[in-house]
């Protein structure tokens, strides 16, 4: 662990704060007129997500955190569990959830993860930023809606809805953003 000084930090960066775990999400530099510089940083806590703000001055230290990354290979739910696999070790680790919270539904067999990992505990999760699914249901196109925002909502197979164009119908593969729910373009 490394120690940097309260102007060092920049957005994406680990600290541990007030006895917990926090990502920097904004920094902000200010230059008052009278005092010196200080660096307004917004922090989420990593493990209950609650945010915060927090000035730190270039005089201030904070213990900068390196969290592991491992890849996982997601295998199956098992209840309110689902259970993935080291790819190194073939060790299984099961995270509840709520833990991956509403994307758990774009999980897919053989699905690679990685997760982020302090004192080999899990933290975080990140699921790859596309997936491809095939659209269920899509309503029929309403003839003569011509407004710019046409979408018209589907149901894809994992029972997440989103709004696709009207040449979209059921049984068509789609490629959805997992961060932002939304369709992105029609699969190959």
């Amino acid at each position: 662990m490394a120690k940097i000084s309260g102007n060092e930090i920049r957005p994406g960066y680990v600290i541990e704060h007030d006895g917990g775990l926090w990502v920097a999400v904004k920094t902000n530099t200010v230059k008052p007129g009278k005092g010196g510089a200080y660096n307004q940083v917004e922090l989420k806590n990593l493990i209950n997500g609650t945010k915060l703000n927090e000035r730190f001055r270039s005089a201030e230290t904070v213990e900068q955190i390196r969290l592991d990354l491992k890849d996982f290979s997601f295998l199956y739910e098992q209840g309110d569990a689902l259970v993935f696999m080291d790819t190194e070790s073939y060790e299984q680790l099961e995270l509840a959830k709520d833990f991956v919270g509403e994307r758990a539904a774009f999980l897919q067999d053989g699905m690679m993860v990685t997760v982020q990992l302090y004192e080999e505990r899990p933290i975080g999760i990140s699921l790859p930023d596309q997936v491809t699914l095939t659209v269920t249901e899509a309503d029929p196109v309403v003839r003569g809606q011509t407004a710019a925002s046409s979408y018209k909502p589907a149901v894809l197979e994992n029972g997440i809805r989103v709004l696709v164009p009207p040449f979209i119908s059921a049984g068509e593969r789609i490629i959805v953003d997992t961060n932002e729910i939304t369709y992105m373009r029609r699969a190959d």
